[in-house]
């Protein structure tokens, strides 16, 4: 059976008997991965630590006949003790890995895998509030898997904005005419923001008010969620945004 090396994030993790753990990773070149690595709980072990959730690494692996084996890892990112060491940041990161575990795997492209280390890096460094970081990942990620949602026309029938109301199940923004009753209303200064998280505009970001990254975060979660068909259990820890939040 072959080898190969690629690129990947660690996701989550299972024990494996005494002293394995099965790995599920997202990986550059390769897709989503489960793979066994071997010993890696003993304190002995020579890359058990390379291996935890949000790291990221070089690995090598042999082709099994169910799962790959991890026969080699080199850390690329250590993500993971900065992010575990704020809470804020811990829930967003876990809320980021489940969403790109859910991704099939025609979705799981090397600009999911790119999308996902910039979000672990951006979190680690806590240069921005970790739910802004959450929000943003989440709006591209669904791009990329052809969910963008529709912020400046209306997203069913095409009429020209600016709209004030959000329907993810009809794909985002929506006119009056295609607005069902009860549909949430959203004022101008959330679609900014909608719009700014989604281009990565950080200084518009992090400028806005508390009450709009609420807003926006709810409706960024609903959205996510609808198109993945399943809730993201991780979010249900996420803290909505406050003021001064970094």
């Amino acid at each position: 059976m072959p080898t190969y090396r690629d690129e990947v994030v660690v996701l989550r993790t299972h024990k494996l008997g005494e002293a394995d753990r099965i790995l599920t990773m997202l990986s550059r070149r390769h897709g989503k991965l489960r793979a066994v690595a071997k010993g890696v709980r003993r304190t002995s072990s020579r890359f058990g630590a390379r291996l935890e959730p949000f790291m990221v690494a070089d690995v090598q692996l042999y082709q099994g006949r169910s799962l790959d084996i991890v026969q080699q890892a080199e850390s690329l990112g250590s993500y993971g003790a900065d992010i575990a060491a704020h809470y804020d940041r811990y829930t967003s990161a876990h809320a980021m890995v489940e969403t790109a575990d859910r991704l099939n795997e025609a979705e799981a492209t090397p600009q999911q895998y790119l999308l996902l280390v910039g979000g672990l890096r951006a979190l680690s460094r806590g240069e921005h509030a970790a739910r802004s970081v959450l929000d943003s990942y989440l709006l591209r990620a669904m791009a990329l898997s052809g969910w963008a949602p529709g912020l400046g026309e209306c997203a069913r029938c095409g009429r020209s904005g600016p709209h004030d109301t959000f329907v993810a199940q009809q794909g985002g923004m929506v006119c009056a005419h295609c607005a069902p009753t009860g549909a949430a209303r959203v004022d101008t200064a959330t679609v900014s923001l909608l719009e700014s998280l989604m281009a990565g505009e950080w200084e518009r970001v992090d400028a806005a008010s508390a009450a709009s990254s609420a807003a926006a975060s709810g409706l960024i979660a609903a959205y996510a969620q609808w198109h993945l068909e399943r809730g993201i259990r991780s979010l249900s820890h996420v803290s909505a945004p406050q003021e001064g939040d970094r």
